[in-house]
């Protein structure tokens, strides 16, 4: 096959903004038994509330392009490619060898990104001042110098992006926060960012004045121009009954809408 022939390597990401509408067993339905007990240990309902429709989109997602049930699905943990140890990169365990998912979650947007190359998605809703000021010497000297040199008001937004991009790179990359923050620029200049990547900022649409979101991905891979929203009503019988492999070959789960 010449390099003309070649498939178009492509990023999808998928934002979750709201709960799915068939409550709470329905998505611990899906979850396996690590997940449950992550999602019974939350005190407040809003962030149980959240893990659930975060976890429970990333499977389904999943399970539509895999065409197989979303509680059929587990997931391990890659070495980290920083030190070695087994929290790098999440991995869907069986999975094809060139399927690769990043999940962001915060108050607000859940981020799923899915793609068939390492692939790294960050949301997170705008920090205060304090926070910024805080973790301003963390950061690479040329984006701290940038950051200075913006307006105080606008700082918050423009840290917020600057760190949605150094997480989705470092989930991207399989290192997560093990990675030193002063080691690679992603300010908001193209020279000096790392070789080989495309790392972008992605609109977080009616959050877009308080949240901030980003993706990560090698140089060709095709990115979005902004997520699209998870379709709940395409997976509703899903959760509603329908067997598992373990009961029957194979569940035909219908396609999200992009």
């Amino acid at each position: 096959m010449t390099s003309m022939e070649r498939p178009v390597r492509e990023a999808l990401v998928w934002a979750v903004r709201r709960e799915p509408p068939w409550g709470e067993e329905g998505s611990l339905s899906l979850l396996d038994a690590g997940e449950r007990a992550r999602a019974d240990s939350f005190t407040h309902r809003r962030d149980r509330s959240m893990y659930l429709a975060a976890h429970a989109g990333l499977r389904l997602v999943l399970g539509d392009r895999l065409g197989l049930h979303p509680r059929d699905l587990r997931f391990g943990r890659d070495p980290c490619a920083h030190c070695g140890g087994r929290h790098g990169r999440p991995i869907l365990l069986g999975g094809p060898d060139d399927l690769y998912f990043s999940l962001s979650h915060c108050v607000g947007v859940t981020l799923v990104g899915v793609a068939d190359a390492p692939v790294g998605v960050d949301a997170e809703r705008l920090p205060g001042r304090r926070t910024v000021e805080l973790c301003l010497a963390r950061l690479h000297p040329r984006e701290r110098d940038e950051l200075l040199r913006t307006p105080c008001a606008q700082r918050p937004l423009s840290f917020c992006r600057l760190w949605t991009r150094k997480e989705a790179y470092l989930k991207a990359l399989g290192t997560g926060l093990s990675r030193g923050l002063d080691r690679d620029y992603l300010g908001a200049g193209q020279a000096g960012r790392p070789a080989d990547w495309t790392v972008v900022n992605l609109p977080c649409g009616p959050q877009d004045g308080t949240h901030a979101a980003a993706l990560a991905v090698p140089v060709g891979v095709r990115v979005p121009v902004e997520p699209c929203e998870l379709n709940w009503s395409a997976y509703g019988h899903v959760p509603c009954g329908r067997p598992s492999l373990g009961q029957e070959s194979r569940v035909d789960i219908p396609t999200v809408c992009h």
